[in-house]
């Protein structure tokens, strides 16, 4: 098995066709055999519809994990991640659209780099503006500035926005990872105490912790037409959420307003 790709999909109508259409069509162009798994995950649009269709059409590649309701994030995407089977995982949201090319980077650049456990593309909105998908572990300070000024830091010229040669990072947004599956077997699942986010904040840090890199390969491009469900000043539960996992995720990791030591547990210098 070659790929095993992880898409989470909750009220993804809009996206999700357009999501599976490119990634069958890259998986297609590959000699050996991948899976899909979406896990639908009680969606109240004409997500499961979708899904069921793509059931119908790809039988052999689509495996499809329902929920009656929403389980957040970690405990929906573990579910998927237990059954894994190929040699990489490529976990991507309902809004991502991947290529061959995007893989053909990503996964050679894994084989290559044996001490890479994460290799991530370089994400741009659909309109092809650049997306600030890698930054720094977030601290309370960086967190609320990114909360309040994202589209302006994106419109900086940011150093990962100018790179062209791989960069190692922090972390990842979980909108694109293509993960070796005995980096999976070494860094574990998701937390499942985070509901919703900044799961993909720990992730990274517990592949680092592993003793893996996370590298940014600009070289590999794709859309994440994001919804940003968390993004912008008004206040809303995805909010309330989110601040309670960074609040979790910075106890686990005993870290709040510096890194200096979470950089020095998990072996990275920056």
């Amino acid at each position: 098995m070659m790929f095993s790709v992880v898409i989470l999909a909750f009220n993804a109508e809009r996206h999700l066709n357009k999501c599976l259409e490119h990634a069958i069509t890259a998986l297609k162009g590959y000699a050996e055999p991948s899976e899909v798994f979406v896990v639908e995950n009680g969606s109240s649009d004409g997500t499961k519809a979708i899904l069921k269709s793509w059931v119908e059409k790809a039988p052999d590649v689509i495996k499809p994990i329902y929920f009656n309701h929403n389980t957040g994030t970690t405990y929906s995407r573990n579910a998927a991640l237990k059954s894994c089977l190929g040699k990489y995982v490529l976990v991507l949201d309902s809004d991502a659209y991947v290529h061959k090319d995007t893989l053909d980077v990503l996964s050679q650049y894994l084989d290559d780099n044996p001490e890479c456990g994460m290799a991530v593309p370089r994400l741009t909105y659909a309109s092809g503006n650049f997306q600030l998908s890698c930054d720094q572990f977030p601290t309370l300070k960086k967190k609320f500035e990114r909360f309040l000024f994202l589209k302006k830091m994106e419109q900086k010229r940011h150093p990962l926005a100018e790179a062209t040669e791989p960069t190692d990072v922090d972390y990842a947004i979980s909108a694109c990872w293509l993960i070796r599956r005995d980096v999976v077997d070494h860094a574990g699942y998701f937390d499942e105490k985070i509901f919703y986010s900044p799961e993909d904040v720990d992730y990274c840090i517990r592949v680092w912790e592993a003793g893996y890199k996370i590298t940014y390969l600009p070289q590999a491009v794709m859309i994440h037409d994001a919804q940003e469900l968390s993004r912008g000043f008004k206040l809303s539960l995805f909010h309330f959420s989110h601040l309670k996992g960074l609040l979790y995720l910075m106890l686990k990791h005993r870290y709040f307003f510096g890194l200096s030591g979470l950089y020095q547990r998990i072996g990275r210098t920056p």
